[in-house]
């Protein structure tokens, strides 16, 4: 096992999370906060920028989980390396983006 791999499988797991909300965002044809937009992180992008930036995001993570090592879906240290930075990459977008979506309400019991 070796962990430059396991490095590369949790960064690839970030990379394919985020592209989810961008590439979504974009081919829905809706704006969505990007690291292009001003201020980055806060304004929206254009649809089309999503897309692309969403795009780019895929095929880092493809790099990062495929041509890197031999992913095994089989094996759960590579499964968990990936799934940590699914999880939190999805965390961290979660609590920036719900403060402008409304995500960040209080629950109630």
């Amino acid at each position: 096992m070796n962990w430059a791999h396991l490095v590369s499988y949790f960064f690839g797991g970030m990379f394919l999370a985020n592209a989810v909300p961008h590439f979504v965002s974009g081919m829905m044809g809706r704006p969505f906060q990007s690291p292009f937009a001003k201020p980055p992180g806060k304004g929206l992008s254009s649809s089309t920028v999503n897309a692309v930036w969403g795009f780019f995001n895929l095929v880092i993570g493809y790099v990062l989980v495929v041509r890197v090592g031999s992913f095994a879906l089989r094996s759960t240290v590579d499964i968990a390396a990936l799934g940590v930075g699914v999880l939190l990459i999805s965390l961290q977008s979660a609590r920036h983006f719900g403060q402008f979506h409304g995500g960040n309400a209080p629950e109630r019991s």
